[in-house]
């Protein structure tokens, strides 16, 4: 497809689906969670996911190149990587999807910070600072208002998804402040996977036990996070930077956290009480704000 200028109506569809598909991955998540450890399982989420990459790239005449001089940058990002994975995904076994889906998708806000001080060029607008304060009062209110928060949704959970959202914050840094930014965007994933992976499993057996109560669910939902998730979602994701404009891309990571709040009542029967509506709605007014495009300057 030719490069757009303007997100039309398939780019609206796509990016759509991705975020209703990133939704229902938290659920996925929530529920193998009951089958395996969560450490375990998001290191074999990493290594299934890299022999399908390795099994897509070389069906396409594209076996991957992991250059030498990448080795530094490299490591650094699947390292970071993990820790992300290792959080979101202790997270979602600790609290609610609903709360995990707020928190961890303000990612947008915390990259916006970092990037206004780390990377030049990177500065925040005066709307784009309202939207950092909405969304970060959102996510405030998601962690620090407990009056309506079921049993299981606990605090330790609840931070954990921050954390991970710091995760996904480093990887992106990782990828515009190191060499990785000329390689390829399954390079740069391919990167992540073949990192990941052995530190993941390396670290599982300190989370406990490796097999909880399997069942075929659990299995299926491996292999839909591996083949589906981890390899083609994103590998989809990263097609559409090149057609469309970033920031049009970028706006539709608000519909994520209202996606998963509204799965997590539906499917898992989560309760929704005014603080998990108010704190959504902030968030996601927040990042509509946050990656709103800037207004060309009249001549």
């Amino acid at each position: 497809m030719e490069r757009r200028d303007r997100i039309d109506a398939f780019g609206a569809v796509s990016l759509t689906g991705f975020a209703l598909l990133l939704a229902v991955n938290q659920v996925v998540i929530k529920l193998v969670n009951a089958g395996l450890q969560p450490v375990f399982f998001a290191g074999l989420r990493s290594l299934f996911g890299m022999l399908c990459l390795w099994a897509w790239l070389v069906l396409r005449g594209k076996s991957p190149r992991l250059r030498r001089e990448m080795l530094g940058p490299g490591i650094l990002i699947g390292v970071v990587f993990a820790a992300e994975f290792v959080f979101l995904f202790l997270a979602l076994d600790m609290t609610t999807v609903t709360r995990t889906s707020i928190i961890f998708y303000s990612m947008p806000v915390w990259l916006s910070l970092a990037a206004h001080m780390l990377i030049p060029g990177e500065r925040i607008s005066g709307i784009k600072a309202v939207g950092l304060a909405l969304a970060f009062a959102g996510v405030a209110w998601a962690i620090l208002d407990r009056g309506g928060a079921s049993g299981e949704a606990s605090l330790l959970g609840d931070l954990f998804a921050l954390f991970a959202a710091f995760g996904w914050m480093g990887v992106a840094l990782c990828v515009r402040a190191t060499p990785l930014i000329r390689e390829k965007p399954e390079t740069q994933l391919f990167w992540q996977l073949a990192v990941s992976a052995p530190v993941l499993l390396a670290l599982s057996p300190l989370f406990g036990p490796l097999i909880r109560d399997l069942q075929p669910i659990h299995l299926a939902g491996l292999a839909f996070q591996s083949a589906v998730i981890v390899s083609a979602a994103f590998l989809f994701w990263f097609w559409l930077l090149t057609i469309y404009p970033a920031s049009g891309v970028a706006s539709f990571s608000f519909l994520t956290p209202v996606f998963g709040v509204a799965l997590g009542a539906l499917w898992l029967g989560e309760k929704i009480g005014p603080e998990i509506i108010g704190a959504a709605s902030l968030v996601a007014l927040g990042l509509i704000l946050i990656n709103r495009p800037a207004r060309a300057c009249r001549a």
